[in-house]
């Protein structure tokens, strides 16, 4: 089943703009029921899809990145954003494994040519950014090793029988969340440490962690 924060929007904030907004929710929620797709929540703005940095779409793609959904659903693909805030924006939604949906295509948002060339160009660099982030933090580990660094003091509650106590230092998965590291990928560079953490584990911490703040 597709979970789907549904977003509206109007470029203006005139009174007469509400209707607006009414309908586009009115119609998308309409659409979600006819296709049986959950909906996490309903965002609205009155903003120029021009802009990035828009509060209600930021909170539309925390879901995705999160994983409470899977997809962000529009009217049409004027509601998204224009020019180069609707590439950024589906960069990230295909970066975390969403989708934004397109009420008027019935299905996903259309791109051109150009703009699907210019995401996989995006794709390319940030993997390539990622993989060399990986190699340094690598060879940061082995150096520390072979300069006499011991990973299993890291290792909590070893000799007090059943499961070792999971000790998690949150300041590093900040660190390494702050270089646009996966949480797949800091639990393997944890693990390179001494920490014996799962992927969900550093996600749970983290999640906790944000919660607090």
């Amino acid at each position: 089943m597709k979970k789907v924060v549904i977003y509206t929007r109007v470029s203006t904030d005139k009174e007469s703009q509400n209707s607006s907004l009414e309908r586009q929710e009115r119609e998308l929620v309409s659409y979600c029921q006819r296709n049986n797709y959950q909906v996490i929540d309903i965002i609205s703005e009155k903003i120029s899809g021009f802009e990035e940095e828009r509060e209600g779409l930021i909170k539309a793609l925390e879901y995705i990145k999160n994983g409470q959904a899977n997809c962000i659903l529009v009217q049409d693909e004027t509601r998204i954003g224009r020019g180069s805030a609707k590439i950024a924006i589906l960069h990230q939604v295909n970066k975390w494994g969403g989708q934004v949906l397109s009420m008027e295509n019935d299905g996903p948002l259309d791109i051109t040519e150009m703009e699907g060339m210019v995401l996989e160009i995006l794709a390319l660099v940030e993997e390539y950014q990622r993989r060399l982030t990986n190699t340094k933090i690598k060879r940061g580990v082995k150096k520390a090793i072979e300069d006499g660094y011991d990973p299993s003091r890291n290792l909590k509650n070893r000799h007090c029988g059943g499961r070792d106590k999971i000790e998690v230092p949150i300041e590093e998965i900040l660190r390494l969340k702050a270089l646009n590291l996966s949480f797949k990928d800091i639990a393997a560079t944890l693990r390179g440490f001494g920490y014996n953490v799962s992927k969900a584990t550093v996600h749970r911490r983290y999640q906790e962690y944000m919660e607090k703040q």
